[in-house]
């Protein structure tokens, strides 16, 4: 009996684990402000930004990060804290001692222990904040990396101060997804573009819903390997991106790249607006027109459809293993 007891005190404490990092509570949401430009956000970001769940330790894309910058609200773009401010903390999470002014709130978390730390824009859930933290702030705020976004520095404009209504940034982005094979090597090759603010890799233009890398592999779904290109237009146009396209994979190889074979691998444009499509379908028409190669371009412009963001791992898969599937 007594052995009975611990086990199912042992389930318990499993499930209570599994609760707390992994399940929305459908009373703990975040409600939508008003006069807000909200971003799209996919399943995982929504968990923890609208429905306050919280992502597995040592598993988001920003606990290790190291790079010089600003990392924002990806619901909204507010920034919220600098790079300057991150410190290795061992919990798994990102960690800051210092926010920038005005760009979080506090409130008291339903469990009455800790305090929420909050988007002070949008109302996003961020994370909490703790009095473990180094000299002379003593604070900790443990972060989701999911509700962040990271600029890096010399990308788009920084701003020092953030709060509801203000602006994110005086710099104006706008946003391009291509398909051109593997997606680790064309994004950490968007990456280096100067006025390229950010990027994303992901899934598009298939015909299910959040598909998983490993349902994408089979060249079943439709969907294309691709980047979600954020830009300063200030800095760079959107035909040197196109240009930059062109030039970083084959555009004649059909459904493929080099070794890399399946619909999954395609040459595609997905474009935002009927100015992309125009200035698409026109470097299309003009490098065709070119003879630079001698069978046609296959590449495909059609119009952004739904992205889903890929798994964490693939994400700067170059930066953080140092290699890609080419280069």
């Amino acid at each position: 009996m007594y052995r009975g007891t611990l086990i199912a005190v042992a389930a318990i404490a499993v499930l209570v684990a599994i609760r707390f990092l992994n399940a929305e509570d459908p009373v703990k949401t975040v409600s939508t402000p008003t006069g807000v430009k909200l971003n799209a956000l996919t399943p995982d970001e929504e968990r923890v930004i609208v429905h306050k769940g919280t992502e597995r330790p040592f598993s988001g894309e920003f606990w290790n990060h190291k790079a010089g910058g600003t990392y924002v609200c990806r619901r909204c773009d507010a920034p919220l804290y600098r790079s300057d401010d991150k410190f290795d903390s061992g919990c798994g999470w990102p960690s800051f001692d210092d926010e920038i002014p005005n760009a979080v709130k506090r409130l008291p978390d339903a469990d009455g222990l800790r305090t929420e730390i909050l988007c002070a824009r949008c109302g996003g859930h961020l994370g909490h904040v703790f009095d473990d933290g180094p000299a002379p702030s003593r604070l900790h705020y443990c972060i989701n990396s999911a509700a962040l976004y990271f600029r890096p520095a010399g990308g788009a404009a920084e701003s020092s101060a953030s709060g509801p209504g203000q602006s994110a940034s005086e710099t104006k982005t706008e946003v391009a997804t291509f398909a051109a094979g593997c997606f680790w090597g064309v994004e950490h090759k968007f990456r280096r573009i100067p006025g390229v603010v950010d990027t994303q890799v992901g899934y598009t233009g298939g015909r299910t819903d959040h598909p998983s890398y490993e349902e994408v592999c089979t060249d079943r779904t439709g969907h294309a390997e691709a980047v979600e290109v954020r830009f300063d237009p200030s800095r760079v146009s959107y035909k040197e991106l196109l240009e930059a396209f062109f030039s970083l994979h084959d555009p004649t190889q059909l459904n493929r790249q080099g070794p890399d074979a399946g619909a999954q691998y395609r040459s595609a444009i997905f474009t935002h607006g009927e100015e992309q499509r125009r200035q698409a379908l026109e470097a299309v028409a003009a490098l065709e027109a070119s003879g630079r190669f001698r069978k046609p371009v296959v590449t495909q412009v059609v119009p952004a459809g739904k992205f889903t963001r890929a798994e964490e791992y693939h994400q700067r898969y170059y930066e953080k293993n140092g290699g890609s599937c080419r280069d």
